[in-house]
């Protein structure tokens, strides 16, 4: 076979057989390994754009206001397709988030990793006939943040009380301990310390 001339570089590619009245059409997937700060989901699920790459969590507003600490990244895969006349965003984010554990207030790494499955819809129509595997991604004429998506799908993954998988009061009591240690240590080298016990033994 051989390519229809234009062709090239786009999603969909022309080739001509051996019947010279004959085209034949593929689809082939737009790959890119460097993410754009905006995107244009349907323009992508025209094209069966593939996006894989890494967000730093500090870019995050709304995800750092929750977070113990920001540093780091969150990896992110997301394959735009057309299921029938339904635009779709498909993928996984994970990422290890620093929050503060709810019961002993320490910090804790938490590893997220979440499924996407959105439909592209830009009515409450539309947003209503999804299939229910599927949550709405709203799209208006304008492109919008890539951020949002992986952002929406990392505040959802949280969980509300974040806590230690196992029991934390036994490391609550550790710092406590490890507190109460270097204090009695402060108060030995005290040399007023050592004076102020002298004295309420001698008052005895």
């Amino acid at each position: 076979m051989t390519p229809v001339a234009g062709c090239v570089g786009r999603a969909l590619c022309c080739f001509t057989g051996f019947d010279a009245n004959v085209v034949y059409g593929y689809y082939y997937p737009v790959m890119l390994d460097r993410l754009p700060e905006f995107i244009d989901p349907l323009a992508f699920a025209d094209k069966h754009s593939e996006l894989t790459g890494r967000i730093k969590l500090s870019s995050l507003d709304r995800l750092s206001s929750v977070l113990a600490e920001n540093s780091g990244t969150v990896a992110v895969t997301l394959v735009f397709a057309k299921v029938g006349r339904l635009a779709t965003v498909e993928g996984r984010v994970s990422a290890t988030l620093v929050v503060r554990c709810q019961n002993c207030l320490q910090t804790m790494a938490l590893l997220v990793d979440s499924t996407i499955k959105l439909g592209i819809v830009s009515s409450m129509a539309a947003a209503d006939a999804l299939p229910e595997a599927y949550e709405p991604l709203w799209v208006g004429d304008k492109k919008i943040p890539l951020k949002d998506i992986v952002e929406d799908e990392l505040l959802l993954a949280l969980p509300a009380f974040p806590k230690h998988r196992e029991r934390c009061y036994e490391n609550a009591q550790s710092v406590l301990s490890q507190a109460a240690s270097k204090n009695e240590l402060s108060n030995l080298n005290n040399p007023f310390s050592i004076l102020a016990k002298l004295k309420d033994t001698g008052d005895q």
